[in-house]
């Protein structure tokens, strides 16, 4: 049976969703939440719209989940974001227990990789998808921002 959906549709979505923060100024960075093939949550960046640096993509789309889910836990789910999750998002997934983490561009600076933040032993994960198109938006964000300051 072929899946109807793969990495790439996913993390198209969570594209939208980052064109969504660049639309409004916001470092643009998109996530979705998916669990049996349905997208149960959306997030984007918020934290100039909140005034709260806590309000990444992937603390919006955990909330979302849960809340849609009834329950903290999501251990059947997995998170698609455009880029690699900082610390404290990569620190909130280990208590989500949640189940794979695929984001597209890496962050060498800011990421859990390099930050060596402990993910929940049983998260898979998978980098690099549209690895090129997550990493344009962001380039373009900032260079759009240099030229206005």
């Amino acid at each position: 049976m072929i899946q109807p959906y793969d990495d790439t549709y996913y993390m198209r979505r969570a594209l939208q969703e980052a064109q969504l923060a660049f639309d409004k100024g916001e470092v643009p960075v998109g996530a979705v939440i998916v669990i049996a093939d349905k997208i149960v949550a959306r997030g984007h960046n918020l934290t100039e719209a909140l005034n709260d640096v806590t309000a990444h993509a992937e603390m919006q789309a955990f909330t979302a989940a849960s809340d849609f889910l009834g329950g903290k836990y999501l251990k059947e789910c997995t998170l698609y974001v455009t880029l690699e999750p900082c610390q404290m998002c990569a620190g909130a997934s280990y208590w989500t227990q949640i189940g794979r983490i695929v984001y597209g561009a890496s962050d060498v600076r800011r990421g859990f990789v390099n930050s060596k933040t402990t993910l929940h032993p049983k998260t898979q994960v998978t980098s690099g998808v549209l690895k090129e198109e997550c990493e344009t938006l962001l380039k373009r964000f900032f260079i759009e921002k240099r030229n206005l300051n």
